[in-house]
Formats: C-alpha cells, sequence, structure tokens
C-alpha cells in the first residue's frame, strides 16, 4: 500500500507529520487504521472509494513537502519556483494532473474582471501561503464528504425513515496563553453549542413541568444568546466587522480591525479592551493594548488580534481550484466544482470567518431537527497520559461546560420522572394488591403503590403522564425493596423448581426400576426354557438313536435272506437260460442265411429301379446344394467384415457373387437404418432438440448465408450470461413468466449514426426482449404474433432485422435492427419457436444482402456491401443519408 501511495514509512520525512504531537504514547495506530478499514467497509464504502481517500491523504502529505525558492524577473519582482519537483510530480501522479498546470498555479495568481484576465506572479511567502490553504482545502473538503457519505450510507441502511437520534460529541472551549482566531472561532462554536443545549435541556427540564402541572420553583440561568449575538450579529458582531474590514478598499491592519471593535462594540458588557468603555472597571492593567477579552459563559478569555485578518482571508486561489477541476481523480472533482471554467464565478469567494458562521448555522438547523444526546468530554490532565486526574483542570472544565447550571436545575426539581405504565410494570411486585397483575388505570396502580410502601409526600408528584421522584435515595430506596421482593420471588420459583425436579427424577427411578424388573424377569424365564429345551434335546436324541439303531438291524437281517434267496433263484434261472439260449442260435442262423439271400435279391432289383430316376434329377440337385453353400458362405464372409456402429460410417464390403447384388445393397440398406436406430436411442430428449435446430439451420441457412459454415461445429447452449444464476440480473429474470429459450448480449443498431448499443436478448415462448446490460432494466418486449418477418444478409456479418406486423401494438417503435455473433442460433430458435406454436404463423426468414427497415415514421434501407482489406478487419455500419445505413463487409 505504501509503495501505490508512493510514501514511506518514516512519517518524520513530512513537513505535516514532524510535529511533537505526532506521537502519543499509549495509542497504537496499526490497531486505530484497522479499525477505521473496518469501519469503513461497514457502513458501505467500496474498496476503490477507500483508496481515493488513501489517495488524497497521501497527496496531502507530498503537499506539505514542496518548498519554493525566488527566481528574478525582469520586471525586477520575484517568482516563486519549486525547489525539488519529486514531491510536486508524485502529487500529480496521485491525483492525475499535469505536473506543469499545477506548478504554474504555486508560480501565477489570474484575476478575473469582467470580460479582461490579468496574470500575476507570486512571491514565495503567496505561494507558501497557496500551499498551505490548498492542503486545507483538501483536508476539510474530504472530511465534508466523508461525513455527507456516511450520512448517505445510513440513510441508505434505514428501512424506515424516522427521526434519527443524533449524538453530539462537546469537548469544551480552548483557553491557551495565545489565543488567536482559530480559538476564536471554536469557542464561538462552544457558545453555539451552549445555547441550543440550554434551549433543549434546561427549558425542556422546565417545560416537562408546567407540561405535566407540577408545582416547581423557578431557577434562574444564565442564557448566552447576548455573547453569540455580540460575534455573529450581522451588523455589529465581530465576525461581520472583521469580513468588513477584509473587503473594504484601503489599507487593512489588525490594528484597524481592532480600533473598529473598540468603536463599535465599546458598550457591550461582555466585551473589554484597553480602549472599551468597560475598561475602567478591570482590575487586570496588564491586558495588551493589541488585544481585547471576550466574557464567555465559560469564562473570560483574551484574544490576540494579530493575524485575524489575514485568517480570515484563508482564500483559495481559482487558479488552485480549476487546477484540482482539472485532475483525472473522480473525486478531486467533486471536491472542487467551482474549478469547473463552465461555472466560473466573478465574486470574491467567501471568507474563512462566513464559511465557519455558515457551517456553525447548518449543525444547529440539523440538531434541532433531531433528539440529539450530549456526550461531555472531561479532559484530566494535559499530559495526555493515564491515571493522572487534575482536581482544578476537571473543576474548571466543569464550570466552562455548564454542568452546574443543569445540576441545579435536576436539584430544584424532580430528579427521576417515569410514565405511569413502565413504573408500575417494574415495582407491582413490592405490594401485594398491585401484584401479579393490576385491574385498573395505571396511575391508580402507582398511588396504592406508593401508599403501601408510606413513602412521603413531599417526596413525589404525580404528573399528568408521568410519576415525578425528587430524591434519588426514594428511587435507591424502591430499587432495594425491588432487590429483595426478587430474590424472595427467585427463592419462591427456586423451591418450585427444585420439587418438580425431585419429583421428576423419582418417577423417572420408579420406571426405570420397573422396566429393569421386567427385562430382568424376563432373562430369567428365557434362561431357565433355554435349560429345559436343551436336557430335552439331549433325552429326545437318545431314544432316536435307541430306535435307529434297533431298525437298523432288523434291516441287515432283512436283506441277508433276500440275498440267499437271489442268489438260490439266479443259479436255476442261469440254468434254463443257457438251455434256451442254445436252442436259439441254431434257430436264428437259419433265420440269417434266409435274410442275406432276400437282401441281395432286393437291392439288386433296387438299383435296376433308381439308375432310372437318378440320371433324371442328379443335376438340379447339385445345383441347390452349391447355391446353398455359396450363400452361407457369403453371410458368414460379411459377418467378419462388418463396418462400424458410426451413422457416418458409408464403408460396406463389396460383393462377391454378381447375381446376390440386390440382396448386397438391400442388406446394407437395412443395417444403416438399425444402426441410425440404435445411435437414436442414445439420445436424451434436449440433445434431439438441439439436433432438431441444427437440421433447421441447415435447411434455412446452407448454401444461403456466408456465415452458416463457421456455426455448425458451435453448439447451441441457449443461456450465455446465466440468467438464473447471475445477481445482477436477477430481478430480471423475476419479470419473465416463461422459460428463457435463449439469453444472449447483442447490438442494438442506432439508425442515427449506425453505432452499437450492448442490450440483453431473452426469447421466450410467447415474447422476445430487450434489457439494458448494466441495469437490467426492460427495454422492449415484443410478443411473437407481433413479429412478422427477419431479414439477414447473405454476406459473413452477424446483423439481423426484426420486422413487426403493421398495426401491432409493439411496433409503435417500429422495426430492430441487431447484430450478434450469434446469428444462426438466434433466428433457427426464433424460427422454430413460431413453427412450434399452431396459433400463430410460422416467422418468415428473407436472406437478402438489402433490405428495408421502418424506424418510426421512416423507412431506412439497409445494404450489405463488400469492402476492402485497407479499410477495416471487422464489419461496420455506417449512415449515408436520412434514407440508407451501409453495412461495409471485409472481403474474405
Amino acid at each position: 500500500m505504501l509503495k501505490k501511495l508512493k510514501l514511506d514509512r518514516d512519517f518524520s520525512k513530512y513537513n505535516y507529520l514532524s510535529l511533537d504531537s505526532a506521537t502519543v504514547n499509549g495509542l497504537d495506530d496499526a490497531t486505530s487504521f484497522r479499525t477505521v478499514r473496518n469501519a469503513m467497509q461497514i457502513v458501505g464504502f467500496m474498496e476503490d472509494e477507500v483508496q481515493s481517500i488513501l489517495e488524497l491523504i497521501a497527496a496531502v502529505l507530498k503537499l506539505g513537502n514542496i518548498e519554493f525558492k525566488p527566481e528574478s524577473r525582469v520586471n525586477g519582482f520575484d517568482e516563486s519556483r519549486v525547489k525539488d519537483k519529486n514531491d510536486l510530480k508524485e502529487m500529480c501522479e496521485l491525483l492525475g494532473i499535469e505536473q506543469s498546470v499545477l506548478e504554474r498555479a504555486f508560480s501565477f495568481r489570474t484575476v478575473e474582471a469582467k470580460m479582461e484576465k490579468v496574470s500575476t506572479t507570486l512571491n514565495v511567502a503567496q505561494a507558501y501561503y497557496a500551499r498551505d490553504a490548498l492542503a486545507k482545502n483538501l483536508y476539510s473538503r474530504l472530511f465534508t464528504w466523508l461525513v455527507n457519505r456516511i450520512n448517505e450510507s445510513i440513510k441508505a441502511q434505514t428501512k424506515t425513515r424516522k427521526k434519527v437520534m443524533g449524538v453530539l460529541d462537546i469537548y469544551g472551549f480552548e483557553i491557551f496563553e495565545d489565543n488567536s482566531f482559530e480559538q476564536f472561532i471554536i469557542n464561538y462554536c462552544n457558545e453555539k453549542l451552549q445555547q441550543i443545549f440550554i434551549e433543549l435541556t434546561l427549558r425542556e427540564e422546565q417545560e416537562e413541568y408546567i407540561r405535566e402541572g407540577i408545582e416547581w420553583t423557578n431557577i434562574e440561568y444564565f442564557n448566552n444568546a447576548i455573547i453569540c449575538d455580540l460575534i455573529e450579529n450581522n451588523k455589529n458582531g465581530i465576525l461581520a466587522m472583521l469580513d468588513e474590514e477584509c473587503l473594504r478598499p484601503g489599507t487593512v491592519t489588525d490594528e484597524t480591525f481592532l480600533d473598529k471593535l473598540n468603536t463599535v462594540c465599546a458598550e457591550h458588557q461582555h466585551f473589554e479592551s484597553r480602549l472599551s468603555k468597560n475598561s475602567k472597571f478591570l482590575t487586570d492593567h496588564s491586558l495588551p493594548h493589541n488585544c481585547f477579552r471576550i466574557q464567555h459563559y465559560a469564562g473570560k478569555v483574551l484574544y490576540q488580534v494579530e493575524g485575524f485578518v489575514d485568517k480570515n482571508n484563508d482564500l483559495l486561489y481559482r487558479d488552485l481550484s480549476q487546477a484540482m477541476y482539472k485532475a483525472s481523480h473522480n473525486l478531486i472533482k467533486l471536491l472542487f466544482p467551482e474549478g469547473n471554467p463552465a461555472k466560473v464565478n466573478l465574486k470574491r469567494p467567501p471568507t474563512a470567518g462566513f464559511q465557519f458562521r455558515a457551517s456553525v448555522g447548518t449543525l444547529m438547523k440539523n440538531l434541532l431537527t433531531k433528539n440529539p444526546n450530549y456526550i461531555r468530554c472531561i479532559k484530566p490532565n494535559d499530559k495526555k497520559a493515564a491515571h493522572i486526574f487534575t482536581d482544578s483542570l476537571v473543576c474548571h472544565q466543569v464550570r466552562y461546560l455548564g454542568l452546574m447550571e443543569n445540576v441545579r436545575v435536576r436539584r430544584a426539581g424532580y430528579a427521576f420522572r417515569q410514565a405511569y405504565e413502565p413504573c408500575l410494570e417494574r415495582y407491582k411486585m413490592l405490594c401485594k394488591q398491585t401484584w401479579p397483575h393490576w385491574k385498573g388505570p395505571a396511575r391508580e396502580g402507582v398511588e396504592v403503590l406508593l401508599s403501601d410502601l408510606q413513602v412521603p409526600a413531599e417526596e413525589f408528584a404525580y404528573g399528568r403522564s408521568k410519576i415525578f421522584i425528587r430524591n434519588p435515595r426514594t428511587l435507591f430506596f424502591l430499587e432495594e425493596k425491588r432487590g429483595q421482593c426478587l430474590e424472595d420471588l427467585a427463592a419462591l420459583i427456586q423451591k418450585i423448581y427444585r420439587g418438580w425436579k425431585c419429583r421428576t427424577h423419582f418417577l423417572l427411578l420408579k420406571k426405570s426400576q420397573v422396566v429393569v424388573a421386567a427385562w430382568y424377569r424376563r432373562f430369567a424365564q428365557q434362561k431357565k426354557y433355554q435349560n429345559i429345551r436343551c436336557s430335552a434335546l439331549v433325552v429326545q436324541s437318545f431314544i432316536r438313536g435307541w430306535k435307529a439303531r434297533k431298525l437298523l438291524r432288523e434291516l441287515k437281517h432283512k436283506k441277508r435272506c433276500e440275498e440267499a434267496v437271489t442268489t438260490i433263484s439266479a443259479y436255476w434261472h442261469g440254468t434254463q437260460a443257457r438251455r434256451e439260449l442254445k436252442h436259439l442260435k441254431e434257430e436264428a442262423r437259419r433265420k440269417h442265411a434266409i435274410a442275406v439271400i432276400w437282401a441281395y435279391w432286393l437291392g439288386l432289383k433296387v438299383r435296376r429301379e433308381y439308375r432310372k430316376f437318378f440320371r433324371a434329377n442328379a443335376g438340379k440337385k447339385i445345383y441347390d446344394f452349391t447355391i446353398q453353400r455359396i450363400i452361407q458362405k457369403y453371410y458368414l464372409g460379411l459377418k467378419k467384415t462388418m463396418p462400424s456402429m458410426s451413422p457416418i460410417d458409408k464403408s460396406w464390403s463389396t460383393c462377391p457373387y454378381g447375381f446376390l447384388d440386390g440382396t448386397h445393397q438391400e442388406l446394407r440398406r437395412v443395417f444403416h437404418l438399425w444402426r441410425c436406430k440404435k445411435y437414436r436411442s442414445q439420445f436424451t430428449e434436449e440433445k434431439k432438440a438441439t439436433y432438431e435446430e441444427k437440421l433447421a439451420a441447415s435447411e434455412l441457412f446452407k448454401d444461403k448465408k456466408a456465415l452458416y459454415p463457421s456455426s455448425v461445429s458451435q453448439p447451441f447452449k441457449g443461456d450465455y450470461v446465466e440468467i438464473t444464476k447471475n445477481p445482477k440480473y436477477q430481478k430480471l429474470n423475476s419479470l419473465i413468466e416463461d422459460k428463457v429459450l435463449l439469453a444472449d448480449v447483442v447490438s442494438k443498431i442506432n439508425r442515427a449514426n449506425g453505432k452499437g448499443t450492448p442490450r440483453i436478448f431473452l426469447l421466450t415462448k410467447k415474447c422476445l426482449v430487450l434489457a439494458d446490460q448494466k441495469t437490467g432494466q426492460v427495454k422492449a418486449s415484443v410478443p411473437l404474433p407481433d413479429l412478422s418477418s427477419v431479414f439477414v444478409s447473405t454476406q459473413n456479418d452477424g446483423f439481423f432485422a426484426l420486422k413487426l406486423r403493421e398495426g401491432a401494438t409493439s411496433a409503435a417503435k417500429g422495426d430492430y435492427l441487431l447484430s450478434s455473433e450469434r446469428l444462426i442460433e438466434i433466428i433457427t430458435k426464433l424460427h422454430c419457436t413460431g413453427a412450434a406454436s399452431a396459433d400463430r404463423n410460422q416467422i418468415k426468414i428473407d436472406i437478402s444482402d438489402e433490405f428495408l427497415v421502418q424506424f418510426k415514421q421512416d423507412k431506412v434501407c439497409v445494404k450489405f456491401i463488400q469492402g476492402t482489406p485497407k479499410n477495416s478487419n471487422s464489419v461496420s455500419c455506417k449512415r449515408k443519408n436520412n434514407r440508407l445505413l451501409e453495412v461495409s463487409i471485409p472481403s474474405p
């Protein structure tokens, strides 16, 4: 940050910070700086505003380091020149001012009178005066701008506009050994603040007693209006006479100003000087002749008249104001509006006293519109150190802050007052009749309460809407009784709560004991059942084992008996079978011989008959077999050479057999249709819609628009500004009822000069909307039924015209000539949206290099021409006359 602000960390290098008071013990500047930055962020300062403020402060520090040297001229006068221009250069870089302009403003002063300008040189003293005046104005105007900016932020953050409570931090008078013009105007401000304090505090105290009908003794207090009139009176006031001396021609000095004060204010009882009529009553004969004394409400202050006239004439030269206005720094232009050459004011600028009096008047008016709360600042010591309390200094401040009068008025009246309702609500527990609820007017409840507490009648008074208590000890008594009662109530609440807690705990323990007992009984019964079940299973297993073994023995005996019977029967049957087999073998040999002879004879006969049949049908059978084998081989070969599943793959194997050409092409067609069906089945509904739009774009613009080929590879995204996510367009999105089909930034062409203005183009199923890109404000809304046709050129440009139907409501301002890099997508979506609606005609798309556009009452011809590469590499639109807009397109 220091590098950006061109500052050095050693603050002693800057004249405005090299004083002894620049460092204060016990203050952490780094913590204070972070606190200020955080507070500015909370109030609502943007980061660029904070940076601008820091740049101005850095410029003020650089300004304080600028020194001047005299340079003799031919006419014999000395002219001031800047010694070291490094600080001047860095200051000009921070503020964006030309160095030569500011350097001249420190060397010359221009005076204007009617139509004449006179330029005079500045000497070194005048240059230093101009430098310090510029630094003071920069700092004071920056402070004023900060106050106004904070007020604007607070108003913007306040939901309901109410009367804001003002907090005024009053430190008090400045009374030094040497008091000059600065202490005079500061003490004047404190007099005004004391006056408004008297009006709003002391007078309000007495008026409240009268308003509430309370009898009391009026207390006289000092009203300092006579002192304020001595200073600010428009005719005979000190400030008015000081301005008159500064403005009158002739020799004007501090002594002439003091002489005038002695003449006009001589009889004023609060003004004292050596030559005034009140001087004979002075006890202090050491009053200097070049001083005057004013008896303020806080005490007498002696002012040295030396420097009053020069400090009141603390004017900023017009050349410096104009130099500041020429800065490129935005904040500087706001701080120096009088530097605008178009608003040159030849009147003499107001004096410092006049400006301060006007500021005080504005402050007083502002305070009168607020509900002020005063913070009285007491300075404990003059050493700026902690834990030191100077009694005399504090007592002096208490006197001149006017706190004594406030205390006397309070003591004479009633120290505490409160409305009946909150008073009864706070202390009703002190009386059995008002606790817990009082049925009746609040004032009667307060009367019953105080009578029950036996409060002396002289300690309080009943107003029309409030109860007034004279002595604080009565209030302390009520608070003490209330504290005791609250303790008793707290003990009662604790007792009831503890009883409830113990009963709840007991019931919970009882319920838990029942649950635990139930679970234990269940567990015991389950365990007993498991033991009985295990015993039963053991007994059952032994019985089943004994039965199984008994049955096994019986089955084994039965099996042995069956095997013996089977063996005997087998031997007997074997003997019988061998005998029968022998007999059958002999019979079979005889039959076999007869069968062989018979088969040979039949075969001979069949061969003779088949020889005739084979000779007639053998060729056809062989041909059918060969054809089937060739077709089988063709299908197997086609299976191995199948192309990929991509629909754009046009490869297909050649047919090896001529008689299968038709079948080969039919199989290729069927395979391509099946492959396309498989490919389409992978598409989502959104992807299908995108490809349909791409197909529609091809039908509309292929071989017709030179811009079309470059748009084929670009997907149609639709929403290019993220209108649903961007918080900048949240309000615009809420105004659109239907789904947004397309959102993009287009350029609206102005017929006057052919230049484009950025607009947000929104398309829905019902209408299209044009909105401002920065603010999101809707500029135009056109229902789609009002759109008759769209005109585009054949060139490689993004211009298109929206032709509206004659007589339509939206056609009052005429047609729209727009330009977009995504022209193909916009026109395609418009065409598809119109084609999808059955209740309106389809939008017509006209492609021509010359067409007419209706602008309000005039028709303008838009003509597209081929430009030369020397002119420009981009499309440009120029107005040729009132009836022709020419769009120049660079040659490819």
